[in-house]
C-alpha cells in the first residue's frame, strides 16, 4: 500500500512538474488613460494617450493556469509611473487567455502619496509561440487615480 501511494504521488508530481514552464518576455503598447483627482468634494478628470514598455514572466502553475508578474514603465502626458501588475492567467484555449489581478503603481512625478493600487483585467492572444497581443483595463483606486485601457504586443523568449 505504501509503494502504491508513493508511486501515485511520484506520478502526480512528475505530471505537475512537466506542466510548469516559465517564459520571459518584453511588451510595449499604447495606453488610453483617464486621470481623476478628487479634492474638496469635486472631481477633475483628464484623458490622455500614452505608451508603456516593460518586461514580464509567465510562470506556469498547471496546463491552464499561470501567474504573470510584469514591470512596466508607463508614460502619460502629466503622469509617469512604474506599474507592477501581478496577474493570474487562465488559458481558455491554447492561444487565448484571461488575465486578472492587482497592480501596484509608483508615481514618479508625485511629491507625496506616490503608491497607488489598481485592479487589472483583460485578455491575451498568442499569435505564434513567441508573439502575443494583449488588452487590459486597469481600474484606479483612491483620491488620485489613473484608469485606462492598455493595448499592446509582447515577445516571449
Amino acid at each position: 500500500m505504501k509503494k502504491l501511494l508513493f508511486t501515485a504521488f511520484l506520478l502526480a508530481g512528475t505530471v505537475f512538474c512537466n506542466a510548469q514552464e516559465t517564459k520571459f518576455g518584453v511588451k510595449a503598447g499604447v495606453d488610453l488613460a483617464t486621470a481623476k483627482v478628487k479634492f474638496a468634494g469635486t472631481t477633475t478628470s483628464a484623458s490622455e494617450t500614452g505608451f508603456f514598455v516593460g518586461g514580464f514572466a509567465n510562470i506556469g502553475i498547471s496546463e491552464q493556469f499561470s501567474v504573470q508578474p510584469e514591470v512596466l514603465y508607463v508614460a502619460i502626458k502629466d503622469f509617469n509611473f512604474l506599474s507592477v501588475p501581478i496577474l493570474a492567467k487562465y488559458s481558455v484555449s491554447k492561444e487565448f487567455g484571461i488575465l486578472a489581478g492587482p497592480s501596484l503603481n509608483y508615481l514618479l512625478d508625485a511629491e507625496e502619496d506616490e503608491f497607488k493600487l489598481n485592479i487589472d483585467f483583460g485578455a491575451s492572444y498568442d499569435v505564434t509561440e513567441e508573439i502575443e497581443v494583449n488588452a487590459k483595463y486597469s481600474l484606479g483606486m483612491g483620491d488620485v487615480s489613473i484608469s485606462g485601457i492598455f493595448i499592446g504586443a509582447g515577445y516571449k523568449f
